[in-house]
């Protein structure tokens, strides 16, 4: 019998954590808002509509955003409160299908080929989610519908926000022939540049090199490369995902090359991180830190425990492993992780919890 096309639904609240607390404080809304951070340091969680017209991003400082948007409004994070509407949101997903894949606390996949309200459209379904989700939580959702979960996640994106779009079988390849390289799953910012440097720009210029060509100039990558632009993704959505490690990290706009900007940078880094482990409730016995410098170049120093170590004894081993070495040059980005989680804990707790990434849509 031939297989039946899926039928994938990508949901991406739109700007969540600013739109949560617009939604809580009418005073905030139609303002440029900035979660997390302050005008003087650490860094923006997220920023409203409002505020990316004047180039406000997620990950950025604080100090910069406010340099961007003077009259920027900061608010502390309450994660608490996301986790809760985020909890209610997937309430909804779960009335369509059981296979739900949360991707972070305001976006996720759903698979909808087969559907508790048998509908066989899922395009009239996500507009139904969406609908569900301003009537009853009062916040707006932007989604993509496609054949696989990368199309599907990238379909997302296109009428950002309060919109969506579908990208047909029929029509992926005139689509991913036309997307600039970079909005490709698993191309980022260096092999963005590196194809570049090929003179591959989009779909249609990656399409001209060989399975051959790809593989030896990108390794194991290679072989996603050549499938992705024509199409191919076969990654099922994961409603039993298991998280293999937990980490935060930040670029900064500035490269830093003093030890003070370091610490400085670490510490809110591990702020972050600390929030993560406090709502995921895991532990893990190996603490990483990335580090990453203005060549791109990356380098990462891990320590493993016999016993999962307590938050101050991670922190003192980030700066046991930044102190190993000395850093060959300025640093454009840091991260803080710990892996060989309890994943048998998790496993109990699955569902009841979600995770963040600094991004957000």
């Amino acid at each position: 019998m031939e297989e039946k096309t899926r039928k994938i639904i990508h949901v991406d609240m739109d700007a969540f954590y600013a739109s949560v607390e617009q939604m809580d404080n009418p005073e905030l809304r139609g303002k440029p808002l900035a979660v997390g951070g302050n005008q003087e340091r650490g860094v923006v969680a997220a920023a409203s509509y409002e505020a990316r017209k004047f180039g406000v991003r997620s990950a950025m400082s604080g100090k910069m955003a406010a340099l961007k948007c003077p009259q920027l409004i900061f608010v502390r994070p309450r994660f608490d409160r996301y986790k809760e509407i985020s909890n209610q949101i997937r309430e909804i997903f779960h009335d369509y299908t059981e296979l739900v894949e949360p991707l972070s606390l305001d976006e996720a996949f759903l698979d909808v080929t087969e559907n508790k309200v048998n509908n066989p459209s899922a395009t009239l379904i996500a507009m139904e989610i969406r609908k569900r989700i301003k009537d009853e939580v009062g916040l707006s959702a932007s989604a993509g519908i496609s054949y696989n979960k990368f199309l599907a996640k990238t379909a997302s994106d296109i009428n950002k926000p309060n919109g969506q779009a579908v990208i047909l079988p029929k029509d992926a390849e005139a689509f991913l022939e036309k997307l600039p390289i970079e909005k490709f799953f698993g191309i980022g910012k260096v092999t963005a540049e590196k194809m570049k440097e090929l003179g591959i720009h989009n779909g249609f210029d990656l399409k001209q090199y060989s399975l051959q060509f790809l593989t030896k100039r990108f390794g194991k990558s290679g072989l996603h490369f050549f499938n992705i632009v024509r199409g191919i993704h076969l990654s099922e959505v994961q409603p039993n995902r298991l998280r293999k490690s937990l980490s935060a990290e930040n670029t900064f706009e500035t490269d830093l090359g003093k030890e003070e900007q370091w610490i400085y940078a670490l510490e809110d880094i591990f702020e972050e991180l600390k929030r993560r482990i406090s709502r995921s409730g895991v532990k893990g016995r190996t603490v990483t830190l990335k580090i990453k410098y203005h060549d791109f170049t990356v380098q990462t120093r891990s320590k493993t425990f016999e016993q999962y170590p307590e938050e101050q004894k991670i922190w003192e081993t980030v700066m046991e492993l930044l102190a190993q070495e000395e850093l060959k040059s300025p640093v454009r980005l840091f991260g803080i992780g710990i892996s060989n989680l309890n994943v048998e804990e998790e496993r109990i707790h699955f569902g009841k919890q979600l995770w963040i990434d600094f991004g957000e849509g």
